[in-house]
């Protein structure tokens, strides 16, 4: 088959933070988000790996397109979001520029007015994989790739260079007045969307609730890490506008770090104090840790960290003073069919509070959890297999030798 819309597998591993009665602003040298006066409260929705331009070639993947922009549809209708990373399964895209597909992907948040901000995933810049049926006896089929103001371009029009994750900033920053993303510091370059955001006050802009931080986790076009420079920026960054740690402070990457295997629950299981609903497959953390995490745990004011990636899993569990959380996956392209859903945050300003909760698409809720309490043990999934193997122990100590006694003496009565 033709390689239909020219999808390029664009996998939006960005996260998507919308804001419910929030008047956005540019001042004191940086921007700030703020509720409306009277609002009491700031929403956040978690759009994380929607993996638009999916299997272009195949019957399916346009499908999954569409029904991720229902998908996302249904969700901002009842909530707001934020975009984790693998928003365009970049891998898969024939075209010289996946922005196209990018545009799709946020089209939802933007038809309804809504401020967001994003962060790249692994496969937002992957480089194109070549199908290997392309190189069987069939040979390269005929390709149909798209352009901005065309559905069906015709070969020429199509390319396998891909698009670069300035490349795909630059263009979202020029065209979306809505948007709160930034490209970073140029000295972290390759990595591109780390920066921060600040929650303002209802009554006073010059008041911080909270700040937003936002860390490229690489990935795609080159390794699966948060470098030693993005550390050090948070790092002095953090220090600079939040130097007491006084302000609450909340972190978005989309792949775990290597934290999250510490704390990870026993497979298929969400024992407490964790809270979620599927936790089907082990953690895909980064390739390495290089003092990001450190930075993070010596930092009291930091809450959480929220993550994506992995698609078979929604939890958040305590580790140190913090929470580490999953997102949800929402978009129909990438793996797996657990239904879709968001991940919601709420920051209450007096007194403060984090709540998160998960919005499923077809409304339901669940999985509450407080995240600005910080009172549980860090390495509670071995606590938990000790209980478990305490209460094996236990009961063979005491019943099996009552078994035992109970056979022998029905053996003696038959004899």
């Amino acid at each position: 088959m033709g390689l239909k819309n020219g999808r390029r597998r664009l996998c939006f591993c960005v996260m998507l933070l919308i804001l419910l009665q929030i008047m956005t602003q540019f001042a004191f040298g940086f921007e700030y988000l703020q509720p409306r006066h009277g609002g009491s409260s700031f929403k956040i929705a978690i759009f994380a790996d929607l993996h638009f331009g999916e299997n272009a070639w195949s019957d399916w993947g346009p499908k999954q397109d569409v029904d991720s922009i229902k998908a996302m549809s249904s969700l901002l209708d009842q909530e707001s979001p934020v975009y984790l990373g693998d928003v365009v399964t970049a891998n898969n895209v024939g075209i010289a520029n996946a922005s196209l597909y990018w545009g799709q992907a946020i089209s939802p948040t933007r038809d309804r007015g809504i401020p967001w901000a994003t962060v790249f995933g692994n496969h937002d810049d992957a480089h194109f994989e070549w199908p290997k049926e392309w190189f069987s006896r069939s040979g390269v089929p005929p390709l149909y790739c798209p352009t901005s103001d065309s559905s069906y371009a015709g070969d020429e029009k199509c390319s396998f260079k891909g698009t670069t994750r300035l490349e795909l900033m630059t263009h979202e920053l020029e065209n979306e007045t809505l948007s709160f993303s930034q490209r970073g510091p140029r000295h972290l370059w390759p990595s591109v969307s780390n920066y921060f955001l600040q929650i303002s006050s209802a009554d006073d802009p010059q008041l911080p609730v909270a700040f937003m931080y936002f860390l490229d986790s690489g990935g795609g076009s080159y390794p699966e890490i948060i470098s030693q420079a993005q550390a050090e920026w948070f790092k002095a960054k953090s220090e600079e506008i939040n130097p007491d740690s006084r302000i609450p402070e909340i972190v978005f990457w989309h792949i775990p770090s290597q934290a999250y295997r510490k704390v990870a629950p026993p497979w298929l299981l969400v024992p407490w104090p964790c809270k979620g609903s599927i936790n089907k497959e082990g953690v895909c953390a980064q390739e390495d840790e290089t003092g990001i995490m450190k930075i993070l745990e010596a930092r009291p004011s930091v809450q959480a960290i929220f993550v994506g990636h992995d698609h078979g899993n929604d939890w958040c569990c305590p580790y140190q003073k913090m929470w580490l959380c999953y997102a949800r996956h929402t978009g129909y392209g990438g793996y797996g069919n657990w239904p879709r859903g968001a991940r919601i945050l709420e920051i209450v300003e007096q007194p403060f509070s984090l709540k998160s909760w998960i919005r499923m698409e077809d409304g339901a809720v669940h999985s509450h959890v407080l995240l600005s309490s910080h009172t549980f043990p860090v390495y509670f999934p071995y606590l938990f297999f000790c209980l478990v193997l305490l209460l094996l122990f236990l009961g063979i100590k005491f019943f099996c030798p009552t078994i035992s006694s109970r056979t022998k003496s029905l053996v003696s009565l038959l004899a």
